[in-house]
């Protein structure tokens, strides 16, 4: 991990950004990355912008982009300044790049594509790395046929070495000859993505780079761009550079759809994740605050810098987030997780009694659909659907003892949890049976299933008349 010297610039405002790619849904990489960005600038009191890079129009889609956007918005990451396209800023993008040329910081290159591919057929055979050997950059454009398409390369330093002092993976040293002539204009005159994320990052005003760490390597090509328009235009100073470790799956793997690579809203939707326990989780995976593990919104922006993020990948483990989920449920309002269910419930969910259920339908679930699941009992309607767990507990003899708890709880005045303890209990012991020999038929009979908060809680959710009507249907075998 880094020092505090390259957690904030002293002479400056600190900017991040977050910069996704429109060509599918808010990944958990990337809503890690946005996080990250999203707390650094409000720890240090600057601003987090928001770009989408939508320059590969076949593949960017207004579906991604909406998303993305719904993504960050239900992990209330709010953002300054107004978001910027990408694709919006072409006409800046080749401003930069013919002022490179006219600097002679970039060249034409006429090499045809056939060229281009027996190149690197020969560079294969010869088993050296892919890369463009530079034949247009010291000729003259003259030798070009009249009239040939050709790209803007980028004069790439090829002598020396640069070093980054990267505010997370520390000082890294790269051979400039190991880095090659880039395209920055396309034969079409479109700009690339390496010249437009630097054009854009410098334009915003960006501070502090902090992306994954398979982005190190642009790192160093980008650097030449931003060092070239510094002496073209002035006021092109290096930003700070922060690459992230990847997440990798709980078994050590690249992340992938198994262990959970999938997007937030899948999270949400089909998984039954609270904004807020996705957010701690993200925050937790690849940094650390001493042993703390849970943080508020305000613990995170408070105590986030830098110094926190680990070198090594951090390892997604599901289970871990479901834990972590669970706590978040037990803590939340009860309204708010009724009004979450409701709509997995269907058009008779009653959100008064779900309200009221709530105490005791969040101590056992994990996430949102458990939730949905645990209150579904409430609103079944006669006769019950069975499991067959619980059709098996309805013996003959169960339904007589189911016969013998409705009389005595047609006369209970008294419809508490404690009173109807007290009655059942008691009603056991003249039996000579264990309680759980009444619970478990009487469970059975009032939520068509064997497991259910607890069964004095659900008389009284259910009230006097439908608990006795359930029952009752099941001890005179109406319900089958």
């Amino acid at each position: 991990m880094a020092s505090n010297s390259v957690n904030a610039a002293a002479d400056k405002p600190v900017v991040t950004r977050f910069a996704p790619s429109p060509t599918g849904f808010l990944h958990i990489g990337g809503a890690r990355t946005a996080l990250f960005n999203w707390l650094f600038a409000r720890h240090f009191g600057g601003k987090a912008l928001l770009r989408i890079e939508d320059t590969d129009r076949k593949r960017s889609t207004r579906e991604a982009i909406d998303a993305i956007l719904d993504g960050l918005s239900w992990l209330n990451l709010d953002w300054d300044e107004e978001t910027v396209f990408q694709s919006e800023r072409g006409s800046r993008h080749v401003e930069v790049a013919e002022k490179l040329l006219e600097a002679g910081h970039a060249y034409k290159c006429y090499a045809t594509s056939e060229e281009l591919e027996e190149m690197r057929a020969a560079q294969r055979a010869a088993k050296q790395p892919l890369r463009y050997d530079g034949r247009w950059r010291d000729r003259d454009p003259a030798d070009a046929p009249l009239g040939a398409p050709f790209v803007i390369r980028l004069k790439t330093p090829n002598e020396g070495e640069t070093v980054i002092e990267d505010a997370v993976q520390g000082r890294v040293t790269v051979r400039n000859s190991e880095l090659d002539d880039y395209i920055l204009l396309r034969a079409d005159g479109s700009p690339t993505y390496m010249l437009a994320v630097v054009v854009d990052d410098h334009d915003m005003g960006v501070t502090h780079i902090i992306r994954g760490d398979d982005h190190l390597n642009n790192a160093f090509r980008q650097l030449p761009i931003i060092r070239a328009m510094d002496g073209i235009e002035g006021g092109w100073p290096d930003p700070v550079y922060a690459h992230i470790p990847l997440i990798h799956g709980n078994d050590g793997a690249k992340l992938s759809k198994r262990h959970g690579a999938m997007g937030v809203d899948a999270y949400r939707d089909e998984l039954g994740i609270l904004p807020e326990a996705l957010f701690n989780y993200l925050l937790r995976l690849g940094w650390g605050h001493g042993d703390q593990e849970v943080f508020t919104r305000e613990e995170a922006i408070e105590f986030f810098t830098l110094d926190g993020v680990g070198r090594s990948p951090s390892r997604f483990d599901m289970k871990k987030l479901l834990n972590m989920n669970g706590d978040y449920i037990r803590a939340a309002d009860d309204a708010r997780l009724a009004g979450l269910i409701a709509p997995k419930i269907g058009a008779n969910a009653d959100l008064e009694l779900l309200t009221r259920a709530m105490p005791v339908l969040k101590t056992r679930a994990r996430d949102v659909n458990e939730l949905a699941d645990g209150a579904a009992f409430l609103f079944k309607t006669r006769p019950l659907q069975m499991t067959e767990k619980a059709q098996a507990l309805l013996t003959e003899e169960a339904c007589s003892i189911l016969a013998q708890i409705s009389a005595r709880l047609h006369s209970e005045q008294d419809w508490t949890s404690s009173a109807l303890e007290a009655n059942l209990k008691s009603h056991a012991e003249e039996l000579g049976l264990g309680l759980g020999k009444l619970a478990q038929p009487l469970r059975a009979a009032l939520t068509g299933q064997t497991t259910s908060p607890g069964i004095f809680d659900v008389l009284v959710l259910l009230g006097k008349e439908e608990s006795l009507a359930r029952i009752d249907a099941q001890a005179t075998g109406a319900g089958n």
